[in-house]
């Protein structure tokens, strides 16, 4: 069968919208505020082997490692007709045990699935019923629209697509890997510390460009510690799969070909590809973006003009539960916050956005408070955070929250000593600023802290500004 590039378009778009009408049905049908307001979901489609198709514009971390997973329940699960396997297993291409990924086979006149689609979606309330729900008609939203291909084109006609699509995307992000020189690029970087006692632990990479391929080589990185800054190899290659698909300019499926042109070489027991059983719930929000920062930093030293200056490096995990006094009931907020993206050759870098590993929304004011017994005291740009330079880097934000009722707090956030670095020149965004008010008294706290509050104490997060780019005229 030849390839007509006007179908190959078609199914292009069509994968991509069934991907991206089972993030709506996800986000629509969800409970937490999490999901539906957040947006802290992904969905994506699969071929019969679980090699990812298409995906919808959702969340790095979520989407480069999702693959691994549906292999692994590929390889678990007998899959019959109907079924869907449910799994969050970090060691098993998940991300961190919050993040739920659940699978489903879509079968067409034969006896082993054709297709697969799955999405990925973070519980603030581990175990809630509403968003398992919704995550489970996601699935049947993706498994009737592909059957709907199916009935219309054949297995033969979209299967031979669904190939030539990866195919595609391989053949470009071959060019794009020709168009930067060829040679040894490294940088290292650091995650400042665990939360239990080990700091300035390192992320080094060592990539080298040869033709239309890449290696990427981490093995130069320090062992995985005792704290939960470890990530697991799906994070990793998420990280990397992420930045690659960022120096393209084309408008291509990010699916499995983008993988073909490299190689990503950890070393077993390290911080970027920990063994069980180390702990790994932030090597997914905050050792993912880390890793995002070395592997920019030394491709900075081959394409300057096409990389950023740091983000703000960190995702600030706030995490608050208690008794809503309105209900009686135990309730659950998690939220990350929006920093500096960095600057770059093309201009300054965006204030108070969700950058790099994350692609989440600002939960609005209101809809905390509703959900919640909070009210919120600032919500704002915090000027002058970001780095300055010929362009700037984007500043962060600041969230202010009073508790109405006595609460335990727990904030999970890096780039307090070590600043997002600037480009060409440019100076580096601020730090955070973690702060605790009792009676009017402020605290300064540490990137990574637990504390039992009460009713009327306040919780103030200053989040980084990204890397300045260039030197200041």
């Amino acid at each position: 069968m030849d390839v007509h590039p006007i179908l190959l378009e078609v199914f292009k778009n069509r994968f991509s919208s069934i991907a991206e009408e089972m993030g709506v049905t996800l986000v629509r049908t969800a409970f937490s505020p999490n999901i539906k307001e957040r947006r802290d979901c992904s969905c994506a489609v699969f071929n019969r082997n679980g090699d990812t198709v298409a995906q919808a514009a959702h969340i790095p971390v979520h989407l480069g490692s999702m693959p691994l997973s549906v292999k692994s329940a590929i390889e678990s699960v007998g899959f019959r007709d109907g079924d869907m396997a449910v799994l969050n297993d970090p060691f098993k291409g998940g991300t961190h045990l919050p993040d739920i990924t659940v699978v489903a086979p879509v079968f067409f006149g034969g006896s082993s699935p054709s297709f697969y689609v799955a999405n990925r979606a973070h519980h603030a309330d581990v175990g809630g019923e509403g968003d398992f729900a919704a995550q489970v008609m996601s699935n049947v939203t993706g498994v009737r629209r592909i059957i709907g291909l199916l009935e219309t084109h054949g297995l033969e006609t979209l299967t031979f697509y669904a190939d030539r699509l990866i195919d595609y995307s391989e053949t470009i992000t071959r060019k794009a890997i020709e168009s930067i020189p060829d040679g040894v690029y490294e940088f290292e970087d650091v995650m400042e510390d665990d939360g239990k006692g080990h700091e300035n632990i390192r992320i080094h990479v060592r990539i080298q460009v040869e033709g239309d391929g890449m290696t990427f080589d981490f093995g130069g990185s320090d062992d995985q510690v005792r704290g939960g800054v470890n990530a697991v190899y799906a994070i990793t290659l998420s990280a990397v799969l992420y930045v690659l698909r960022s120096l393209i300019s084309e408008d291509i499926p990010p699916n499995a070909g983008c993988l073909k042109p490299i190689r990503v070489k950890t070393r077993k027991g390290s911080v970027v590809d920990a063994r069980f059983p180390a702990g790994v719930a932030a090597g997914n929000v905050e050792t993912s973006q880390r890793i995002v920062d070395v592997v920019l930093g030394a491709l900075s030293k081959a394409v300057p003009d096409r990389v950023p200056a740091a983000g703000q490096g960190t995702m600030n995990n706030v995490t608050i539960v208690g008794i809503d006094p309105r209900t009686d009931l135990p309730f659950a907020y998690y939220e990350t916050l929006a920093g500096g993206m960095g600057a770059s050759a093309g201009g300054h870098g965006e204030h108070a956005v969700h950058s790099h590993m994350t692609n989440t929304m600002n939960t609005p004011v209101e809809a905390l408070e509703y959900s919640y017994p909070f009210l919120v005291t600032e919500y704002s740009i915090r000027e002058g955070s970001g780095g300055k330079g010929r362009f700037n880097g984007g500043n962060g934000l600041t969230r202010e929250i009073r508790l109405l009722s006595d609460a335990e707090v727990t904030v999970l956030s890096e780039r307090r000593r070590v600043p997002p670095y600037g480009l060409m020149g440019g100076s580096p965004g601020k730090t955070v600023r973690n702060v605790i008010a009792r009676n009017g008294a402020q605290t300064e706290q540490p990137g990574k802290f637990n504390e039992i509050l009460s009713k009327g104490d306040v919780v103030r997060i200053e989040t980084p500004g990204g890397g300045g780019y260039g030197e200041e005229d």
